[in-house]
């Protein structure tokens, strides 16, 4: 009983140190093989896969902004432009609702299209003096 349960105990210590070696064996000179690595789960490379790409994401955008910038501007514009439409349309609308409002607004239109066609279209000088003030500002917006 006894060198049974030395034997068992000897088992165990080898066990828990990593080695199993027979009785009288010299174990100090044998290699030692490294621990087996774990294979890896579907979970772990999608994951390394999804850093390495977060890892050079800033690469992959700065050089795609780099190489698109002018079709980005355009296309940024253009939303921009919708944008603002959709926004004025939608205050006009909200301005449209508030009870007696929209026909103060029709009669401040009546009235200043009145004074514009009497101020500036019944005379050919001041017709002239229309086309004038029109030239200038072209000439300040476009610079020449």
């Amino acid at each position: 009983m006894e060198t049974e349960q030395q034997q068992r105990e000897f088992i165990n210590t080898s066990l828990s140190q990593g080695t199993l070696a027979l009785e009288g064996a010299d174990t100090t000179n044998l290699p030692r093989l490294a621990p087996a690595a774990e294979p890896e789960s579907q979970w772990q490379q999608t994951s390394r896969q999804i850093s390495q790409i977060l890892e050079r994401l800033p690469e992959y955008l700065g050089r795609f902004f780099k190489d698109y910038k002018q079709p980005l501007t355009t296309v940024a514009l253009i939303f921009a432009a919708i944008f603002t439409a959709k926004l004025v349309l939608a205050v006009l609308n909200a301005i449209n609702d508030i009870p007696l409002l929209s026909p103060l607004f029709e009669l401040v239109g009546i009235g200043y299209a009145s004074w514009f066609i009497f101020r500036y279209l019944l005379k050919a000088s001041t017709r002239q003096e229309l086309a004038d003030e029109i030239e200038f500002l072209k000439n300040q917006l476009v610079g020449e």
